[in-house]
């Protein structure tokens, strides 16, 4: 029997045994992005779907293929939409694509999912979707579709981040492309990760409003928004283990709550 929690990887009587059991599904949702000249294009991707793999042998739950493209990246969160490589979606599209994957497994008879998110330009329009979702289930008499909806940064702790950055941590805002996304690499896919091609310039600094279209010479010509020097797989291996402790322990609870008929 094939014991994997990967959905596309089961035959389906199994998937169907998993959801008559009332296994959760989990769905990583990312992006394809530049992560400047050192790494792939795919860390969206990938680092929310090894989270959920690794979540979901813990919960015994599913995980569905990704949602492999995400919305239009922004410049002072990911370098904007302007850089070569970046491909996007436009908001209603993700919103749709997001809605009708629910409604499907909804209509597998999953109940409770989970959307782990990689791209943070994602979350408003995923929560769209998850709205548009619930309210057609509703019109067709489902009310027992629980989703919950996360992103796995949110995860890592004070106490981590004080061990990852002994220097002091520049802050989410300047992220994209630097220490805590290329030491995940360094521990999952080393393979995809060049270290000697890091840049080692400052952080990005902008002004406290966005100009339409970007303004080009505002995101350091790497594309990252600092500098990963200091990003090592040990690093990696540490922030992998606190996000998927913490978002297994959330969805425990989260999922209890529900099905106790207490307000999350």
């Amino acid at each position: 029997m094939n014991d994997s929690p990967m959905i596309g990887e089961l035959a389906w009587p199994e998937y169907a045994r998993r959801i008559g059991e009332g296994q959760a599904v989990l769905i990583p949702i990312g992006a394809l992005e530049q992560h400047g000249p050192h790494m792939s294009m795919n860390p969206d991707v990938l680092l929310p779907s090894a989270i959920g793999a690794a979540v979901a042998k813990k919960i015994g739950a599913l995980v569905a293929p990704p949602i492999s493209y995400g919305y239009k990246s922004q410049q002072k969160s990911g370098g904007g939409n302007h850089l070569c490589g970046t491909t996007s979606l436009d908001g209603h599209t993700l919103s749709s694509t997001v809605k009708d994957v629910l409604k499907e497994f909804a209509r597998h008879g999953a109940r409770k999912i989970c959307l782990i998110n990689g791209h943070f330009e994602n979350s408003m329009f995923a929560v769209e979707g998850i709205d548009l979702a619930l309210r057609e289930l509703r019109w067709e008499n489902v009310h027992d579709f629980q989703v919950v909806m996360l992103s796995y940064w949110d995860f890592v702790t004070e106490a981590t981040i004080a061990r990852i950055y002994p220097d002091g941590f520049p802050g989410w805002a300047v992220e994209h492309g630097g220490v805590l996304e290329t030491s995940l690499m360094l521990h999952l896919h080393p393979h995809l990760v060049d270290m000697s091609r890091v840049p080692t310039h400052d952080a990005a600094t902008f002004p406290p409003y966005d100009v339409f279209p970007p303004v080009p010479e505002w995101t350091p010509a790497s594309g990252c928004l600092s500098s990963a020097a200091n990003a090592t797989a040990d690093k990696g291996k540490l922030l992998f283990e606190v996000c998927v402790d913490g978002i297994a322990n959330a969805l425990r609870v989260a999922y209890d709550a529900r099905s106790n008929g207490r307000q999350l």
